[in-house]
């Protein structure tokens, strides 16, 4: 299927890929249409757009950890340093904390997640995002792996 093909079925289905009814591997057109997310070893991914990085956590890490009922979050405000814990994620498996790509300050975080944290699961790159933040040290960027580097690196610890 050409990659204008499946962007037009994915639109149409109202999904997005990887938004969690695909594995890390499955789509070989993602880093095509990913290119500009980077990510953490902690499966947290940010996309910046205008200087704000909008966070959330990868495919991989919402199916490990399973159906997400409940969700903490820092306020708007909050200065947070590169690596730094900024809410946590409860499942019916477990908690898992969740950790900052970058420094900045917290401008916005997903309301939508108070009444459904489910989105997390459903829509991790989409409507299950987590928090935006500006993008304070620039250069952090260069620091996380690109689509293809997570890619491998998933791989890796899959194996």
């Amino acid at each position: 299927m050409a990659l204008r093909a499946v962007r037009s079925v994915c639109s149409a289905a109202r999904l997005v890929p990887w938004s969690g009814c695909c594995s890390v591997r499955s789509l070989s057109y993602s880093s095509r249409l990913l290119s500009a997310r980077k990510y953490t070893d902690k499966h947290e991914w940010i996309a910046v757009e205008h200087g704000i990085g909008t966070v959330g956590i990868s495919n991989y890490a919402q199916v490990s950890l399973g159906d997400v009922v409940y969700c903490t979050l820092p306020e708007v405000g909050t200065k947070i340093s590169k690596m730094d814990e900024f809410g946590t994620l409860e499942s019916v498996k477990a908690a898992t904390e969740l950790f900052s790509p970058l420094t900045g300050e917290v401008t916005e975080i997903n309301e939508a997640l108070a009444d459904n944290p489910g989105l997390v699961n459903k829509s991790c790159y989409d409507e299950g995002w987590l928090i935006k933040v500006t993008v304070d040290v620039p250069s952090e960027l260069d620091e996380l792996m690109s689509e293809d580097a997570y890619e491998k690196y998933v791989k890796s610890i899959e194996d």
